[in-house]
């Protein structure tokens, strides 16, 4: 691996806001994940000067609290990088494609949470846990944040791989309805609100359809089918032979972030009627023959990871238990019958925290402390 590049912020020395301490823009402000962000951000060590919220024309104005203050949201607009040492983006991938290079270019490391340049060999993809090295390695002055349904594994998986040396991963996800952003929640919670109180749905085919139908008629759903009361095994858009993007997403960003190309990957995406937080049974192998004994002491010893492994007692991690934590909680640690150096587990993450805005905030967090070190 080439020897690690740095653009953007802190090329000339300069250290701007209160204490010299570097400036913070955070893009898509009054978004789901940009609301995440900005409780991240007051509940975190404070290692920003000034922070400056950004977002479309129709939410300027706005004002948002932020570390105890209320700041007013200002427009997306070059100049609102002028100045600014790390900016943090929670946009599509078409507004973060059009300006996270305008960003770059007026001087700003960008950490992007959308999926605009995760497969760009010019741009790290990085979990802190994991790879946080490759945060410096940015000839475009951009990092990005993987996807969440990544992400959710991903701390067990770097753990697990630095001792034994993955090789192959079978994973299928259980994926929370706000992974398809808000409409995603909201389409949830109109269809649990029709089926909630009527105790025959669910037993003949087509009926909750039919009821979805008569209530909320022909009002757009981001699923493909119900969710209330079903499973759909379908989250992103078509690709070829079948597959998913997010399928995809699992296999490609697993191999960038670990560093192994040629790791083996097939994964089965599949949407829940959870609000927040995603699940993963994954099925691991090894280049090294692993236990079960050392896998939990692997993964009790990982600092963003909880253990949650009893299951005569009941002792699991569900997504309904630890939505709105930070960690990564796994359990359900099975040796494989028929599979030699493999170990099985389930893991749960919410999808909004670690799986996207939290990431986030701690590669800028890697990107500050590197600034202030200058």
């Amino acid at each position: 691996m080439s020897e690690p590049t740095t653009h953007g912020a802190g090329q000339d020395g300069r250290r701007t806001g209160r204490e010299g301490r570097p400036t913070l823009a955070v893009v898509g402000a009054t978004g789901a994940v940009g609301t995440v962000m900005l409780g991240i951000l007051s509940q975190r060590e404070d290692v920003w000067g000034e922070i400056r919220l950004v977002a479309s024309a129709r939410s300027a104005g706005t004002r948002l609290r932020v570390r105890g203050e209320e700041v007013v949201v200002q427009e997306l607009a070059a100049e609102v990088f002028d100045g600014v040492d790390v900016a943090m983006f929670d946009v599509p991938d078409e507004v973060s494609a059009q300006w996270a290079p305008v960003a770059a270019a007026r001087g700003a490391v960008v950490v992007d949470n959308s999926g605009a340049f995760r497969m760009d060999p010019d741009v790290p993809l990085v979990v802190p846990e994991v790879n946080p090295a490759q945060a410096r390695n940015r000839p475009r002055g951009i990092i990005s944040n993987p996807n969440c349904t990544t992400l959710t594994m991903m701390d067990a998986l770097g753990a697990l791989h630095h001792g034994w040396g993955l090789t192959a991963l079978v994973v299928a996800s259980y994926q929370a309805a706000s992974g398809a952003g808000q409409p995603g929640v909201d389409r949830l919670y109109d269809e649990l609100a029709v089926v909630g109180g009527d105790r025959s749905l669910g037993q003949r085919s087509g009926d909750v359809r039919g009821a979805l139908e008569d209530k909320l008629g022909s009002a757009p759903s981001p699923f493909p089918a119900p969710l209330a009361l079903n499973v759909v095994p379908w989250a992103g858009s078509l690709r070829d032979g079948g597959w998913s993007s997010e399928e995809l997403k699992v296999r490609d960003e697993s191999r960038k972030i670990l560093g192994i190309p040629d790791l083996k990957v097939s994964a089965t995406c599949v949407r829940v009627p959870v609000v927040t937080t995603h699940s993963l049974a994954v099925h691991a192998t090894f280049q090294r023959s692993i236990t079960v004994a050392e896998a939990r002491q692997a993964l009790v010893e990982a600092p963003s990871v909880v253990v949650l492994d009893d299951p005569e007692q009941g002792d699991f991690p569900t997504p309904a238990d630890v939505v709105g934590a930070d960690p990564t909680f796994v359990g359900r640690l099975r040796q494989s019958k028929d599979f030699p150096d493999t170990i099985e587990l389930f893991v749960c993450g919410d999808n909004l925290r670690k799986g996207a805005a939290l990431n986030t905030a701690q590669i800028a967090e890697l990107v500050a402390a590197e600034l202030t070190d200058a």
